[in-house]
């Protein structure tokens, strides 16, 4: 299907109102890809709550399920459900993590994880759900190990950025991790044995066509072989990586820049993700300080080695910046965008009749 002559437009389902500050960072419960599952996502805000969502089957409709408050005495900053979608991580500018357990549809705060200097602003699974990694201000990244019982030991702390560090995010399939950074990079962090210490294995710097600003958010494609990372300098970039060599125990694969999307976005692009399904390739989502939604898809014009990127279409969606653009996971063909103004919006990738 050639998305380009599809004649989509993103229709807007509902807007859902609640948060009583900006609203920072989303997150789909990835049990919502099942076609019998109700979607689920979570939000988290200024206001320092997270709200839960879901949507009924028989209405459609989105509704508040469950107010996650008393906990955080800052802003929540970003949240992330665990790979069985039965934990919730939150990362608060009070310089903690909380581990939320859903326990018969009410949301326990279970173990609180401590040691960031002052404001944590990322939090991530990795693929099995036996690791976190976390990130703050502090210029440090955490990785933790999730034991028995709801506890969570630190087993390293990373240093090599030398700013802020704004998003941490594993890879989809394998335990390597990715930090993205005020000081304009983005670092991957990998050890080679099970047991063995981490380390930076590479930093896409402006000097290997990287980004000349702020990096602020990054995503995967469904095969885990390309990564997208967006910027204060208005700009989308598409990275590749030889994932099978790397997979087959052959040694660390590097990421090398595929191309660069520039002249679309006329203000810093906050929030980056990437779609599963549609295509083969999927569909890029950005949410950027000019209030709206864009989305690309791979055009008909590039080779295997320097693919092109197109824009399918761009949205007004908000009245104040986007901070967080999300694709359900499954088929369900529902992104939802979070903004300064307050508000969440679900949307539906549809064909214009």
């Amino acid at each position: 299907m050639d998305l380009l002559d599809a004649n989509l437009e993103l229709k807007e389902i509902q807007k859902l109102q609640g948060h009583t500050d900006r609203v920072w960072s989303l997150a789909w419960n990835p049990a919502t890809a099942a076609a019998d599952v109700p979607a689920v996502f979570a939000s988290c805000s200024g206001d320092k709550t997270v709200r839960i969502w879901e949507q009924s089957p028989s209405t459609r409709s989105w509704d508040c399920k469950a107010v996650l408050e008393e906990t955080h005495t800052r802003t929540v900053r970003s949240c992330a459900w665990s790979p069985s979608g039965k934990l919730l991580a939150t990362a608060s500018f009070d310089a903690t993590t909380a581990i939320w357990e859903n326990v018969g549809g009410d949301f326990e705060c279970v173990s609180t994880l401590e040691g960031h200097e002052n404001e944590v602003k990322s939090v991530s699974w990795n693929a099995s759900g036996s690791l976190l990694a976390t990130c703050g201000r502090d210029k440090t990244v955490w990785i933790w190990e999730v034991m028995p019982g709801n506890e969570f030991e630190c087993i390293q702390v990373l240093q090599g950025h030398t700013q802020d560090v704004k998003m941490v995010l594993w890879h989809p399939t394998m335990d390597v991790l990715f930090s993205c950074s005020y000081d304009n990079t983005v670092k991957v962090w990998w050890s080679e044995d099970d047991d063995g210490d981490w380390s930076c294995v590479q930093t896409l710097g402006e000097s290997c066509h990287g980004h000349s600003s702020t990096v602020w958010s990054l995503d995967f494609n469904a095969k885990g072989d390309k990564l997208v990372t967006c910027s204060d300098d208005l700009t989308l970039k598409i990275w590749k990586a030889d994932i099978p060599r790397m997979q087959s125990g052959d040694g660390y694969a590097p990421w090398n820049h595929l191309c660069t999307l520039s002249g679309y976005h006329d203000r810093t692009i906050f929030s980056v993700h990437w779609s599963s399904y549609y295509c083969r390739e999927g569909i890029i989502a950005s949410g950027a300080a000019d209030d709206a939604l864009r989305l690309f898809v791979q055009g008909k014009d590039g080779s295997m080695n320097e693919p092109s990127y197109q824009l399918l279409l761009k949205k007004k969606a908000h009245d104040m910046d986007i901070n967080s653009v999300q694709w359900c996971p499954g088929e369900k063909r529902l992104l939802a965008s979070a903004s300064d103004d307050g508000t969440i919006k679900v949307w539906e990738l549809a064909t214009l009749s």
